[in-house]
């Protein structure tokens, strides 16, 4: 075997790929349920000694570890490196499935909705499957450490599969946006499982790398995908292009599912069944996925944050009756699933004890802030770029997609210096004023005299700051819990940056519901006004109009003081991150050993 790969990935014990098979502890309804581990705690309630491996526990899986994190301990402990080496490649085919898929589907929605005359409800589509992904990722963790990490792969890949078979075949937005949100949800969890898969085999230190590499497909896809996304629209039309993926998506995934149960059932690893009649089990599986709070979750979040994408459109704004009674239901639902959380639900949804770890708040609070910072302009960025700039699809999505080139060969170079150091606190303070200044200086430059150049170098120096925080994020995060936690944790830090994430786009679509139609008014000429309403709802009615006509300079200075006000909320809603900073240890990987086995 290559030296290079020898070293990567090895044992973290020895580097001896026998190991004999092990065997389960006996199952009964108390070992399944969440709970830490019985060694000491500290003041945060993470166990004191999380981080420790003793030479007996190297050999054998954790007796005291739920059966997801046992069998996944027993798979490390037997599979063999080339075994490891398979399933990081296969995570990184998934990787660039993800991806292409999302950026097909990200350029051709304007367009989507468009043809619905409902391109100014871009941002519900969002963030109505962003807040039902967010209340997902926790029963998801649990799940996959109630019955397997390949179990709650398997849920996902069938999820995705679906949405994208329904929005392929829908005929009306309400169709199209269910299958949104399948697809997101379905997409959003999968990534999460690898995520989960990639901390399970690997060490800490190598962790960044590791996470580096399965997203580096994004390098490609930047450039593949949009050009894709083009095709699809000028040739085999919008509902290939996205219906394809229902084929290709489950024949990727296949072999990362077939090589963790293969390996597991080499270990030996039989569990006896619960004994549990069929109605006791649905009621298990109620009380411990916490599926009570999950609806209280999801509906507060979905009825709290919609309204404000919809104010703008209803027939009396704000003071519209079904806008006044959406906001108070949602928020009332979120302090009855507040009060359920803390005085009634058995199993708790969200793991509460990890917050009491400063890092672990630290981490979270980052990526909350970073998220709307980010997703207060984002959303309407590609159009901006087709509008003002007149830019095709395809190059749109290339500048849209900065981030991911950047970030994709930046967080290898991170990874390499993370492994070598074992720091990263650091990284911290150079990436939030990197930033901030970046995004400050896109408020300048949104405007329809300056060159899409201008937009590229603040790409860049937002890419490099924006990479930097999702890499560190997971590692602190990560390295605050034992393995027992590993699921929860990337769940937590999942919940709250995809609830930022729609907070984000509730921000942006109430700024735009209450900006650009004024503008509008304020800048259209008398002759385009009967054409109002299909100008702000469709993008191909506002590039029908030629460059440098008067309608098309009002629609463009409309674009321009939508996106600087969103850029402005989003630049002053990043000086939270110093804070958050502040509140993340300065931990070194090198000495916190957490899996075992042949790892990365």
């Amino acid at each position: 075997m290559p030296s290079f790969i020898r070293s990567a990935f090895g044992r973290s014990s020895n580097d001896d790929d026998r190991v004999t098979a092990v065997d389960a502890p006996q199952e009964n309804g108390d070992q399944e349920k969440s709970g830490v581990t019985t060694a000491a705690t500290d003041k945060s309630g993470i166990p004191a000694d999380a981080n420790i491996l003793d030479e007996e526990s190297k050999q054998n899986p954790n007796p005291e570890a739920q059966k997801g994190v046992y069998d996944m301990e027993a798979i490390t402990l037997t599979w063999s490196r080339w075994a490891l080496v398979a399933v990081f490649l296969n995570m990184w085919c998934l990787y660039f499935v993800n991806a292409m898929q999302s950026e097909i589907v990200g350029d051709l929605i304007p367009y989507i909705t468009s043809k619905w005359d409902s391109h100014s409800l871009l941002n519900v589509i969002y963030v109505v499957s962003d807040t039902m992904t967010a209340a997902c990722y926790m029963p998801l963790a649990k799940i996959m450490d109630m019955w397997g990490r390949a179990e709650g792969f398997f849920s996902m890949i069938v999820i995705a599969t679906v949405g994208i078979i329904i929005m392929a075949v829908a005929n009306n937005l309400p169709a199209f946006c269910a299958g949104y949100v399948f697809y997101n949800l379905g997409f959003g969890g999968m990534t999460y499982c690898v995520d989960v898969i990639t901390a399970d085999s690997s060490l800490l230190r190598s962790r960044g790398l590791a996470y580096a590499f399965t997203s580096s497909p994004y390098i490609i896809t930047a450039f593949a995908g949009p050009k894709a996304a083009q095709d699809a629209l000028d040739g085999m039309g919008m509902k290939w292009g996205i219906g394809l993926f229902a084929f290709i998506l489950p024949v990727v995934a296949s072999p990362l599912f077939f090589i963790l149960k293969s390996t597991l059932r080499k270990a030996g690893i039989v569990r006896p069944k619960s004994g549990r009649t069929w109605y006791q089990s649905i009621y298990w599986y109620i009380v411990e996925l916490d599926l009570v709070g999950l609806f209280f979750f999801s509906a507060g979040l979905t009825l709290f944050f919609i309204p404000f994408d919809l104010a703008g459109s209803a027939p009396s704004s704000w003071a519209t009756d079904y806008i006044i009674t959406m906001i108070v239901i949602g928020f009332c639902m979120l302090f009855v699933f507040a009060g359920w959380e803390i005085w009634c639900a058995p199993r708790p949804l969200l793991p509460y004890n990890l917050l009491r770890d400063r890092t672990v708040l630290g981490a979270c609070l980052l990526d909350a802030t970073y998220q709307i910072a980010y997703y207060c302009w984002d959303n309407y960025f590609t159009s901006f770029l087709r509008v003002v700039d007149g830019l095709s699809v395809s190059q749109a999505g290339y500048i849209n997609n900065t981030f991911d080139v950047v970030g994709g060969v930046l967080l290898l170079g991170v990874g390499v210096i993370i492994r070598k150091t074992g720091r990263f606190h650091w990284m911290l303070w150079v990436s939030v004023p990197l930033y901030m200044v970046a995004q400050g200086l896109m408020i300048y430059f949104r405007r329809p005299d300056q060159s899409y150049g201008y937009q590229v170098m603040c790409q860049v120096f937002i890419s490099i700051g924006g990479s930097v925080f999702i890499i560190i994020e997971q590692l602190s995060i990560l390295a605050a819990v034992d393995h027992q936690h590993v699921a929860s944790a990337l769940a937590l830090l999942n919940v709250v940056g995809t609830i930022g994430d729609g907070m984000g786009g509730t921000i942006s679509g109430a700024i735009w519901q209450n900006t650009f139609p004024n503008a509008l008014r304020r800048w259209l000429p008398e002759s385009a006004m009967d054409n109002f309403y299909d100008i702000y709802e469709d993008i191909d009615t506002q590039l029908s109009y030629a460059k440098g006509t008067a309608t098309r300079t009002a629609i463009d200075k409309a674009y321009a003081y939508a996106q600087s006000r969103m850029l402005a909320v989003g630049t002053g809603i990043m000086v939270l991150c110093f804070i958050w900073t502040l509140m993340i240890r300065n931990m070194d990987l090198r000495k916190m050993p957490q899996v075992k086995g042949m790892v990365f």
